[in-house]
């Protein structure tokens, strides 16, 4: 093995010393390295950041063997793309309840598959809405409880209460009586709910035209008489989330998604994260740090894919890996044409407008086989092949990794590099969908 990895760094060194491009400054030593030119490469990561996921990876896994590992993983990634997560979303008729699905897809109440809204109530029976990137993500907009034919006692049985992972309980004004005997139901089959009380940001306009007006004061105020309904209701305890499906970055949604989190377990939180809308700098940390485990798994996969040389470069990787992982980190940042187009409508302006924010990224249906290997040759000769040689540096660690060690590096630095750009065009999409 020794020899072995010699063999690949004295090999890698030649060609990084007949390769390398004059504009890039780099001493390929061990120990010393200098910042790649960001014109030829983008955002480039550090030595100390591959050595810091490789230790990781030593630390949970050092008593695996490479096939252990991928088999494991592999097993993983199956799991979170089949994991589905299916939310009800239930109250008063009138409440709501289908404007807030139609906002937990990011989409608005008027486009093709948005679930139906009216002043009257419009949900007659339990209906299932995809998410429209995410189908394993399912809200169900359920009717109202307390109607004539839907009765609190035989509401849950009705609604096939059983195939849902949680519950969402909503108000527009305030909880009754049929709110808190639905939640005694609920919590006799040993599953989760929320209540949340929605139009907040119509209140906080109403009460903002009062003197002395202060609106920390007017969400307590709103907070407390929907916890004073509940507590008369027979409820002990309750907790509200006070919510405006307009602006999922205000009020109480946050909390709600952390408590969510909390609450669900790992592959759940993984799917709930990656499929909720990128509202705040906040959320979209999670989805990076989501993402960055899938990136790590994904690697490892490539080092017993069938990884081939790519043509004309000295630079091994799985073309469809890449591919794939790429259109994945574009969705869940909501960089796709669907998302974006969503998006425009939700903040009425054109879709051209938000895509003039995304400077690094490239849209998912320009994301082939032949725009990867465009991307390879741009920047193989300076950051790729470094990332192997840190791998290479790390083989005896890794045990049987040297086969597959620069699929793994040249999987892990652009896949690393890709999520880091996307996540800044996400930010930059954010900051202008919001701006006035």
């Amino acid at each position: 093995m020794c020899s072995y990895v010699r063999l690949m760094k004295v090999t890698h060194q030649r060609y990084m010393q007949e390769s390398l491009p004059p504009e890039v400054e780099i001493r390929t030593t061990n120990t010393t390295w200098k910042q790649i030119s960001r014109t030829t490469m983008g955002a480039a990561i550090s030595k100390t950041v591959v050595m810091e996921e490789l230790e990781k990876l030593k630390k949970e896994w050092g008593n695996k063997n490479l096939p252990d590992l991928t088999t494991r993983f592999q097993e993983d990634l199956d799991l979170l793309k089949n994991t589905t997560l299916q939310i009800a979303i239930t109250g008063v008729s009138g409440a709501g309840k289908s404007s807030l699905v139609n906002a937990l897809r990011g989409m608005t109440d008027f486009e093709d598959g948005a679930a139906e809204t009216g002043v009257t109530e419009t949900t007659m029976e339990h209906k299932s809405y995809p998410h429209p990137t995410f189908p394993n993500v399912t809200m169900w907009d359920l009717p109202g409880i307390g109607t004539p034919n839907f009765k609190p006692k035989e509401y849950l049985k009705k609604v096939k209460f059983e195939k849902y992972d949680f519950f969402i309980i909503i108000a527009s004004n305030r909880f009754t009586e049929n709110d808190v005997l639905l939640a005694r139901e609920i919590r006799k089959t040993n599953k989760r709910f929320y209540y949340l009380r929605t139009r907040v940001d119509s209140s906080i306009d109403s009460e903002s035209k009062k003197p002395n007006y202060s609106k920390e004061k007017c969400l307590e105020k709103i907070r407390e008489y929907c916890c004073d309904n509940l507590t008369q209701a027979g409820e002990s305890n309750p907790r509200v989330f006070l919510i405006s499906r307009w602006h999922l970055d205000k009020y109480d949604f946050p909390l709600l998604q952390e408590t969510l989190e909390n609450e669900l377990d790992d592959l759940k939180r993984d799917v709930l994260i990656l499929a909720m809308p990128a509202f705040s700098k906040e959320a979209l940390k999670k989805k990076r740090a989501t993402l960055e485990a899938y990136i790590m798994k994904v690697a490892l996969l490539s080092c017993v894919t069938g990884a081939v040389p790519v043509p004309g470069l000295s630079v091994v990787c799985d073309l469809a890996i890449l591919v794939g992982s790429m259109i994945h980190i574009c969705q869940v940042f909501g960089l796709d044409e669907g998302s974006l187009n969503r998006l425009a409508k939700r903040v009425g302006k054109p879709v051209d407008v938000l895509k003039s924010a995304i400077k690094k990224s490239p849209l998912v249906s320009q994301i082939t086989k032949e725009f990867v290997i465009d991307m390879l040759t741009k920047s193989a000769v300076c950051g790729i092949l470094m990332a192997a040689e840190f791998v290479l540096d790390f083989v005896l660690v890794l045990g049987s990794l040297t086969g597959g060690a620069l699929s793994f590096g040249t999987t892990f630095y652009i896949l690393k590099n890709f999520l880091h750009d996307a996540e800044k065009d996400a930010e930059n999409v954010r900051a202008k969908a919001v701006e006035s």
